[in-house]
């Protein structure tokens, strides 16, 4: 009890855990997910070519069935599921995945649709040829061997590789903590590189890259953007983007077919072509007819018909933005180097390949001088021994056994063990005046090789030659040309939007109270003057729109709101409309003060902005555009100087236009008019410049006026006045003004809001009871500056004025609310 006792060790969870999921995590780093970055090879793929070269299943022998062969490395080498064996084998012959396959395959391997593979009980596999170049010299102790699993057998730890396979096929694995993704490159171009390193040790990456242009995918494709390459190239790690292969067909009848003949890297085509479809079928697009997928024997093939007169590149470029026709490809240049996962640019990762093959020949090298070293001195002991046969025949003869022949040689004739052996061995027939010559011959090719051999051993020069010689005839034999075309520049997408919305006339409507709507013009004519607006709300903007157009919307707290028409939601007209604090975030008492529409934001014209604490400003329309978050939040179109300031108006100005003045009221009863060239021009985040000399006072509105206009008055005490622009003299901006209501001891009147005049509309007034009170402003006379007007509202049974406006009278051609 007391020796169990002293074994237990009292450990926390979190030691244990952490030496537990250590050990785990090396073994996946080293033993599965990541390749080697001498042979580009994971464990599972390594023991497959290794048992089948083996088992001699290579490119000239017969296919055999492919669960003879993963059964092999399954019993032998791999210890795990033989589902995930027969995945590894399937991926090295599948052209779209690897720019090399390493298997050859007969029955289903599978498709770049995705299909599974067939059972590994009715396919066939071999080697294919260029992994025989993976493969040679693993017998001339070129790598290290170490025993499999159940120590019974011998595997290698890494193949030699006689070509850089980690480039030319490239790789993908996650494991604990690390990931790679390494795109399959030329052979040409790698090999070409190789070459350029082995004679420029300190090639520099730009180097390189004159002869390793880019990745270049089995599946062809365009590859855009040099910067990208460049730092995944210098630093392991970097973007490019991937786009198809296309082109445009003319189709009878003013119709297109776009083409597709190549996809990007690892995108299923059968998914592609069924995205595709839908956007047809959901009309996310119009102009998309018909969809089909016409891959055959020939190659890859996806006909996308068009309808007539539409925007191909339009439509091409809504494809490449919203489908997998184009991709961003994510280099990851992670391998195990030295027994470390490393992140390696192409001048490391081609180092350590050069070096490994500098290893390999030298061993190589080492093992053919043993050889032929150990075969001369053979040859040596049969040519003494062939010179002086009969004394050693006699010897043999006399002797009473082989042990015994090849001791009395040793003593008599001074022949080592070896060639001691190799005597006694011999048969009769060598006994020949021919085979002395064969083995003359024999000696001086011998000698010549390991003159060679030792000659690649002392001197580098003569090792990288024979290392540029095998690499030139593997370049030779297996080179293909160059599938993926490599541009420089990221071409930047810009949809159309004339393909993504339908081009269509419709009716829309901004409220007081931040309501938001579209319908189209047969559901408004069919309403009658039911706007569908609630009690006290009314509507700001109204207007028949196109679905192209831009809508903005200026809130009393500074906020900028916009909509493209075409995502307003579309309802009925007698329907109330969708709230804008819906979609954005808006204060309790903030409300929508004007709305605009416009077609494009490159009208050199500009907005006139004044706020109740005296500050006004100009900004251009192009600073209004929209950025990337306007469907998040609103966007600042004036910063307010305090929590009680708010916008009184915006006004929309076209440039060169108008040349009037601007006229400010105060709540006091001051006027001040200025030229409009006095206010200079700021961005939308400014606050502007002071506006009038306030004193305590706020500024009740801004109008634009000309010196014969006639301005409307209504004061809190329900009294109205017209009054002549012209009675308020232009002086220069920020002033204090002149008074134009006759001051009064007890209970003054005050400003509630003034409007201009419009020779054809009535005015309202709304009262703080949510009352309207309509004036004929005709039906008054004019009155001069120290005029309080007529009283023309009971206060105490409508309620105080708070604002007046230009009766809304619908223009019956394009719906614009007249001012």
């Amino acid at each position: 009890m007391s020796d169990n006792q002293s074994k237990i060790e009292e450990l926390t969870l979190e030691d244990i855990m952490g030496d537990r999921f250590g050990r785990y995590s090396k073994y996946i780093i080293q033993e599965r997910a990541l390749p080697d970055v001498r042979d580009g090879l994971k464990p599972v793929q390594r023991r497959i070519l290794f048992a089948m070269n083996q088992d001699g299943n290579t490119y000239d022998k017969a296919f055999r069935k492919s669960a003879k062969s993963v059964g092999n490395v399954m019993g032998n080498f791999h210890p795990h599921g033989d589902s995930s064996i027969y995945e590894a084998l399937v991926r090295m012959s599948q052209n779209w995945k690897l720019r090399a396959p390493l298997i050859e395959m007969h029955g289903n391997n599978g498709s770049i649709d995705n299909d599974p593979p067939a059972a590994m009980r009715y396919t066939e596999a071999r080697l294919s040829k260029i992994s025989q170049e993976m493969l040679r010299d693993i017998d001339k102790e070129t790598v290290d061997m170490v025993l499999n699993f159940d120590d019974t057998e011998y595997e290698p730890t890494v193949l030699p590789a006689r070509f850089p396979n980690l480039l030319v096929n490239g790789a993908t694995g996650i494991s604990a903590g690390y990931a790679t993704d390494i795109p399959p490159h030329n052979l040409n171009e790698v090999i070409d590189a190789v070459l350029h390193l082995v004679k420029h040790p300190n090639a520099t990456t730009d180097e390189l890259m004159q002869f390793v242009k880019g990745p270049d995918f089995p599946t062809g494709g365009i590859v855009q953007g040099i910067d990208g390459l460049k730092q995944a190239y210098q630093k392991g790690r970097g973007r490019v983007i991937v786009r198809s292969k296309t082109s445009t067909e003319e189709l009878r009848g003013n119709k297109q077919l776009i083409r597709v003949s190549e996809i990007p890297y690892e995108v299923n085509k059968a998914s592609l072509v069924k995205k595709i479809d839908e956007i047809r079928v959901m009309k996310k697009i119009d102009g998309i007819s018909e969809v089909r997928d016409e891959s055959d024997r020939d190659g890859l093939s996806i006909a996308i018909e068009l309808k007539k007169d539409v925007n191909s590149k339009g439509i091409l470029n809504y494809l490449y933005k919203n489908t997998d026709l184009q991709i961003s490809y994510n280099f990851n240049m992670v391998a195990i180097n030295k027994r470390r996962p490393e992140r390696l640019g192409l001048g490391a990762l081609l180092t350590s390949y050069v070096e490994y093959q500098r290893e390999v020949i030298t061993k190589r090298t080492n093992y053919n001088l043993a050889k032929s070293k150990e075969r001369l001195h053979i040859v040596e002991g049969l040519i003494k021994a062939l010179s002086i046969l009969d004394q050693v025949i006699s010897v043999i003869r006399a002797s009473s056994d082989k042990k015994d022949a090849k001791s009395n040689l040793i003593k008599k004739f001074e022949f080592t063990e070896k060639q001691s052996e190799a005597i006694v061995s011999l048969q009769l027939y060598r006994l020949t005046n021919t085979d002395i010559t064969a083995l003359q011959n024999e000696s001086k090719d011998l000698n010549a090789d390991i003159t060679r051999y030792q000659a690649i051993l002392d001197d580098s020069g003569a090792l990288n030659k024979v290392l540029v010689k095998e690499l030139t005839a593997i370049k030779k034999t297996y080179g293909s040309p160059r599938k993926t075309v490599i541009q420089e520049k990221i071409e930047e997408i810009v949809v159309d939007r004339t393909v993504t919305v339908a081009d269509e006339q419709v009716m829309v409507l901004v409220s007081h109270s931040g309501y938001l709507k579209r319908s189209s013009l047969r559901s408004y004519a069919a309403s009658g003057d039911d706007n569908g607006l609630k009690e006290g709300d009314y509507p700001v903007y109204q207007r028949e729109l196109n679905t192209l157009d831009h809508l903005l919307m200026f809130t009393n707290k500074g906020n900028l709101i916009y909509r493209p028409v075409h995502e307003i939601t579309d309802m009925k007209w007698k329907d109330t409309g969708e709230h804008v604090s819906q979609t954005i975030g808006l204060q309790d008492d903030e409300v929508i003060l004007k709305a605009y529409s416009f077609k494009n934001f490159t009208d050199p014209s500009y907005f006139l902005i004044a706020t109740n604490d005296g500050f006004i400003k100009k900004t251009k329309l192009a600073d209004f555009a929209p950025g990337r978050t306007w469907r998040k939040r609103a966007t600042t179109y004036i910063k307010l100087k305090t929590d009680n300031a708010k916008v009184v108006n915006v006004k929309f100005i076209n440039k060169g236009q108008f040349s009037g003045t601007v006229m400010l009221l105060s709540h006091n009863g001051y006027g001040l008019r200025y030229d409009i060239a006095e206010i200079p021009e700021n961005g939308a985040r400014a606050a502007g410049v002071k506006s009038m000399d306030l004193r305590e006072d706020t500024i009740v509105d801004i109008a634009l006026v000309k010196e014969n206009d006639i301005v409307g008055i209504v004061t809190n005490r329900g009294a109205f006045k017209r009054m002549l622009v012209s009675e308020v003299a232009p002086t220069s901006r920020a002033r204090r003004g002149v008074l134009i209501i006759r001051e009064l001891k007890k209970d003054p009147h005050r400003i509630a809001g003034f409007v201009v005049i419009s020779s054809t509309s009535a005015l309202e007034v709304l009262t703080s009871r949510g009352q309207t009170h309509d004036i004929i402003p005709d039906e008054h006379p004019l009155g001069g500056r120290y005029s309080n007007g007529t009283f023309l509202i009971d206060v105490d049974s409508e309620g105080e004025p708070i604002n007046i406006k230009n009766k809304l009278i619908i223009d019956s051609v394009n719906g614009e609310i007249s001012k």
